[in-house]
């Protein structure tokens, strides 16, 4: 008698039979927790820098997020993760004013200086808020060198000046770039690629990044590599990172925080260690 065929994982793992979206969307849904705004903002140590409170977004006319909270703290990392569809992105696009807010607020801030911004442009949002968004992929303009590439990430500068001494900066931290620094954007390899996605978002020194699927399309060695990159920026200059992440296992060994979405709701959140051992989500996400 042939061996009966187990079915498990999502988007990772090894598997003899694959879970559709859909099915992961209802199994997720079945493990849903009731989650407390208490507890979100106890795994940002009660001192959120990013909130999000009962914010309802979406494209048009259809809400894709229903009533969504999330608190981050300064310097803290947040992963998001889900099936497709869950919302996970959307939350990114909110955040930096891509998408439509029906109600709810973002505000950014310590302490008594939070301020709402959540009707401020996405421009807006980078010069006055510190926030900056690093796109999923293909986002360098191939046909312009690495070092013209930076000089775009400053374009809201008031001098063009300031833009290439931020970029100096950029150089110096990494070698790797600075060796591209004439080539065009299009012959670096896909690493390159990403890490000048990222040094070009930092050359507004943004205090929040907004990451969108780090590691897609990226080699293993090279998904390590952009790791390591947003490691840094988090632990030595003090960014605070909320990331998209469809690679859950790695993007939870990276995060503080990590939050399970589905259908535009928060279902699970917990620290980042404590979802990795979460038996449901390994089973669905982790592909174990």
């Amino acid at each position: 008698m042939a061996d009966k065929k187990k079915t498990t994982g999502y988007h990772g793992g090894s598997v003899d039979t694959v879970i559709s979206v859909e099915a992961v969307t209802a199994q997720a849904a079945a493990i849903a927790q009731e989650v407390q705004v208490e507890d979100l903002l106890a795994l940002a140590n009660n001192d959120p820098y990013l909130s999000l409170n009962n914010l309802r977004a979406g494209y048009g006319k259809m809400e894709i997020l229903h009533n969504i909270d999330l608190h981050v703290a300064r310097k803290q990392s947040l992963c998001l993760i889900g099936p497709n569809g869950a919302g996970k992105s959307t939350i990114l696009h909110a955040i930096f004013g891509f998408n439509n807010i029906f109600s709810g607020e973002v505000l950014v801030g310590d302490g008594p200086d939070k301020r709402e911004i959540g009707k401020l442009s996405p421009s807006s949002k980078l010069s006055e808020a510190g926030i900056a968004y690093i796109l999923q992929d293909k986002s360098v303009f191939p046909g312009m060198t690495v070092e013209e590439n930076l000089w775009m990430g400053g374009f809201l500068k008031d001098q063009p000046a300031r833009a290439k001494e931020a970029a100096e900066k950029i150089f110096d931290k990494y070698p790797r770039l600075a060796a591209r620094r004439k080539h065009q954007a299009k012959v670096l390899s896909g690493g390159e690629r990403r890490l000048l996605e990222i040094s070009r978002a930092l050359v507004m020194d943004p205090e929040i990044l907004l990451v969108d699927e780090p590691s897609i399309g990226l080699e293993p060695r090279f998904i390590d590599m952009v790791f390591e990159i947003l490691r840094d920026l988090q632990e030595v200059e003090g960014k605070t990172i909320v990331m998209v992440e469809q690679n859950a296992k790695k993007g939870l060994e990276f995060a503080d925080i990590g939050y399970v979405l589905v259908s535009g709701e928060l279902a699970i959140a917990g620290k980042g260690d404590d979802l990795l051992d979460n038996p449901d989500v390994g089973r669905l996400f982790l592909g174990g």
